[in-house]
């Protein structure tokens, strides 16, 4: 039954009935109206795991530069915020091949066409239990077509690992044993099925002393998610992916922010409400905390 979701075939049909609403809309009143929406990313803060080699990034309210004061709801009527970002591979990220290989586009020169996609999502849980540093394999992925058919191409392929269930625990980013995707199971993917990437749920795509899955991919002109979360909640098959990041000049790293968009009978995720717009208002006003270094409520 998910299978429908993705049939963009359909598309195409409805945009060319005389009955139909103008272009896609039909499509997105019949199927994304009503579908679930599950947000797979991590939130970015201060102190969020990250490798050393990068070292810690700070929140602070933007100064005024006539005053030398912070902007505040009371004097300006709004307020802002300074980020000293230490690195652009923070948090859920999307790697452009430019991160390890000039002459491949950096993330301002991704394509459009990386919005939507279909979404696969392959566990290698069980293997963990038995192996906590386990990569996964071209036999695992196999595993999984025997089940819902073969992945398609141009999809995202997500591996989950529920690695990302112990985040924002900074000890993540200091060890050396966690789950991976192999280089032979990434050559697969991409060779020969054609995907458009590959995500994970730990910081670094596999274990070996040269990441060599990640120098492969940089090098072979792939782009690939990192710090991806929440995939226990995700349906393997039928659902879509949104890809949404900053389009920074020349930038070698994005903070991303990935979508996955599932049927409406899914049991999971949130739908398309009146709270929308205008969003709620809180009764718990947001406030900058000096000790988290950051706006709580």
């Amino acid at each position: 039954m998910f299978r429908s979701l993705i049939a963009f075939g359909l598309f195409v049909a409805l945009a060319g009935s005389a009955s139909a609403a103008p272009g896609l809309w039909q499509a997105y009143d019949k199927y994304f109206a009503k579908a679930k929406y599950i947000d797979l990313t991590h939130t970015v803060a201060p102190d969020v795991p990250v490798w050393h080699g990068f070292g810690p990034s700070k929140f602070e309210p933007t100064i005024n530069p006539e005053t030398g004061k912070p902007y505040t709801y009371q004097a300006d009527g709004f307020e802002a915020t300074h980020y000293d970002l230490s690195t652009d591979q923070l948090g859920t990220q999307l790697d452009p091949p430019a991160h390890w290989d000039p002459n491949y586009p950096a993330i301002d020169e991704l394509p459009a066409t990386y919005a939507v996609r279909p979404l696969v999502v392959i566990s290698i849980v069980p293997q963990l239990e038995r192996d906590p540093g386990y990569h996964l394999q071209v036999a695992d992925v196999r595993a999984w077509e025997k089940v819902h058919g073969r992945v398609p191409a141009g999809s995202v392929v997500f591996v989950r690992s529920d690695w990302s269930k112990r985040w924002p625990d900074p000890a993540l980013a200091k060890e050396d044993t966690f789950p991976g995707v192999s280089l032979d199971a990434l050559k697969f993917l991409h060779e020969q099925r054609h995907i458009l990437m590959h995500g994970h749920e730990p910081l670094d795509t596999d274990t070996t002393p040269t990441l060599e899955g990640e120098a492969w991919l940089m090098h072979h002109g792939y782009t690939q998610a990192e710090g991806v979360a929440n995939l226990d909640r995700v349906a393997e098959t039928g659902c879509l992916v949104a890809i949404g990041y900053p389009k920074f000049k020349g930038g070698t790293g994005g903070y991303a922010r990935y979508i996955a968009i599932c049927p409406p009978s899914w049991k999971y995720g949130t739908t398309i409400g009146p709270d929308d717009a205008p969003l709620p208002r809180s009764d718990k006003a947001l406030h900058w905390d000096a000790k988290a270094g950051t706006r709580v409520r």
